[in-house]
């Protein structure tokens, strides 16, 4: 792919089978264009949410891609969809989540597309990933690095998981 917008894309999932869901959902992601990188696995303690929630799997992906940034959200959330996600509490158990944390230098505040992602430079179950791939990654807007953020944020309850990738996730 010549020309395409580097996006970065967070993923997590805690029900169900988390490792074999992101497997899959990184395989469709892959189909939305050039994956140039998948992170390392992190297993995660909740973050907000109704209580007695199980540990997350989160890693993050590096996708070269030519849909623009709302076209890339859509494609998201319909993977999302056909893995079983329904939407109905904020911060609730999911089967998949995948987020679009940042997309090139772009700057976004609509109602349905924020970017870089609102919260992404605050949590370390996102950082982490990020740094596995890009630490050097800027916030387009605060040019504070991943690294940086990560150096800052509240670690606790993040940890590489006991499972990772294995065959053909390497890049």
């Amino acid at each position: 792919m010549d020309g395409g917008e580097n996006a970065y894309i967070a993923l997590g999932a805690n029900l169900g089978q988390p490792l074999e869901t992101l497997r899959w959902a990184v395989a469709e992601v892959a189909g939305l264009g050039e994956l140039r990188g998948v992170s390392r696995l992190y297993r995660t303690a909740p973050v907000g949410g109704p209580p007695g929630q199980p540990d997350y799997l989160n890693a993050a992906l590096w996708l070269k891609t030519d849909l623009q940034p709302a076209q890339l959200l859509a494609a998201l959330h319909e993977i999302e969809a056909h893995a079983g996600r329904e939407r109905r509490e904020r911060w609730e158990a999911r089967i998949l989540d995948l987020d679009l944390v940042v997309y090139g230098n772009r700057v976004e505040a609509g109602p349905a597309l924020v970017l870089p992602h609102p919260r992404a430079w605050e949590r370390a179950f996102v950082l982490a990933p990020l740094a596995d791939l890009h630490p050097a990654l800027k916030h387009p807007q605060t040019g504070e690095t991943v690294a940086q953020a990560l150096a800052r944020a509240d670690q606790s309850g993040l940890q590489p998981a006991a499972a990772q990738w294995s065959g053909p996730l390497s890049i």
